[in-house]
């Protein structure tokens, strides 16, 4: 909590140091993920989840080089419509902060600033993986070694359905990290809660993940949890109908020579665009249910 280049926001300081419940955010999500003002909406929204349900949002992002840790709605607002807020995972951090840049931070860089933070728990939409065709290209997300190293819990609706999700697994089984479901033997594939793959541990009730998170501390284990959360039912999309779709963005992406950290934004956008809207809207309310399980958990970590 003594890093000289974050700044804590006064909320979130003052709850860490009470031993309140916290809930880190990234901001990829508000920069790089939907138009404005839709961006800022979904953001103060899923802030104000958390807080209902007695837990303080801790939205994280990079201005004039300064990691904070706990936006306010005037930042959340400015990263909403800037245009040249750059993307940043873990390789551009340094970058960011020794030249007074603006970044969003994403799944990767948000750990790294929550666990610099002393916050234990990042609810998300989904997580990076290992990308299709990824045995030739090499193309894995960042995402991925973090959970590796970095203490923090993530909770997320599984990895995006553009991703090899097998390859992916098993990319997370070597590195030792934990795939814990909430209520489902089932990986959720982001817009769909089917995906045809197992998670290691189905898990119950929140207080069960947070004696699992603490159980790993006291072990001296390493690195994080990722703790999948299916998407509501009533904002499931097909399984076929969805993977159909990725086929197509897939191979438009291929064809216009779009790869590395542009294949993402691209793809989901694709798939936007197809479903006329419909993957925005189920994207949005996954991130809710993520806000909600991880604020829960959150404030059964508070109680041990």
């Amino acid at each position: 909590m003594n890093n000289k280049h974050l700044d804590i926001s006064s909320e979130v300081k003052e709850a860490l140091k009470s031993g309140k419940p916290v809930v880190a955010l990234e901001s990829t999500i508000i920069a790089h993920g939907m138009p404005y003002p839709k961006n800022v909406e979904t953001a103060m929204k899923v802030e104000e989840l958390i807080r209902r349900e007695g837990a303080v949002p801790a939205t994280i992002g990079i201005l004039n080089g300064r990691l904070i840790a706990g936006l306010s709605k005037e930042q959340i607002d400015y990263m909403g419509k800037e245009d040249n807020i750059y993307k940043v995972s873990r390789r551009d951090i340094a970058y960011m902060v020794a030249n007074k840049k603006d970044g969003a931070t994403t799944v990767a860089s948000t750990m790294i600033i929550a666990e610099m933070a002393g916050i234990k728990v990042f609810a998300t939409g989904g997580v990076g993986g290992v990308h299709r065709g990824a045995e030739t290209t090499m193309d894995i997300s960042a995402d991925l070694d973090e959970l590796a190293n970095t203490n923090v819990s993530v909770v997320c609706a599984g990895a995006k359905s553009i991703l090899d999700l097998g390859l992916t697994l098993e990319y997370l089984e070597t590195k030792g990290v934990p795939v814990l479901g909430y209520k489902t033997d089932e990986l959720p594939a982001f817009y769909t809660r089917k995906s045809g793959f197992k998670v290691d541990y189905n898990i119950q009730k929140p207080r069960e993940f947070a004696r699992f998170i603490k159980t790993k501390e006291e072990l001296g284990l390493k690195g994080g949890n990722l703790i999948v959360n299916p998407i509501p039912k009533e904002y499931s999309m097909d399984h076929n109908l969805i993977n159909k779709v990725i086929e197509e963005a897939i191979l438009e992406a291929k064809e216009k020579g779009i790869h590395g950290k542009d294949t993402t934004p691209f793809l989901l956008s694709k798939i936007k665009d197809i479903t006329k809207g419909e993957s925005l809207e189920a994207n949005i309310e996954l991130v809710y249910n993520n806000a909600i399980l991880g604020a829960k958990i959150a404030k059964e970590m508070s109680k041990i």
